[in-house]
């Protein structure tokens, strides 16, 4: 599954191969536990967000709630953005040494992490990463980015 069109996180997970189903079960579990106050869990782009709600702040340049994470299944590996990772080149740095000491091999594009299996992901370093920046920090980055 590249992109879904469900319209919930329950959704998206039942569509999903038991194998990969239990994969993101776990990951959700990690982030939903980790997520500070301030964020919802829904659907953004055919995947599962970790998101501002748009009530809370409107001001996106696309109109969509602005994200901090997201889960997707693709066709060869799962995804896990961390785009609160990267609007600050500290804390994706931060991340990358926090990755790279818990022994396991990050697979990182800007903002995705991809992996096959629960394994490669050290699930402290996530946890850590998911509660690093708050609803407030992460509008104030994006805003500090638009600004140039």
């Amino acid at each position: 599954m590249v992109k879904s069109s469900a319209s919930t996180p329950e959704t998206y997970i039942a569509e999903l191969s038991p194998e990969r189903r239990e994969i993101i079960t776990e990951l959700r579990k990690v982030i939903l536990d980790n997520l500070p106050e301030g964020y919802e869990e829904g659907m953004q782009y055919g995947m599962i967000s970790y998101h501002i709600p748009l009530d809370r702040y409107p001001d996106t340049y696309n109109k969509q709630p602005l994200g901090v994470a997201a889960l997707a299944s693709q066709k060869n590996y799962l995804s896990l953005y961390l785009l609160g990772v990267c609007y600050d080149p500290a804390t994706e740095e931060w991340f990358k040494d926090r990755f790279a000491d818990s022994g396991k091999k990050l697979n990182m594009g800007k903002s995705c992490v991809r992996f096959e299996k629960l394994d490669d992901l050290p699930l402290e370093v996530i946890a850590e990463a998911v509660s690093h920046i708050s609803p407030e920090e992460l509008i104030r980055r994006y805003e500090a980015s638009r600004a140039g």
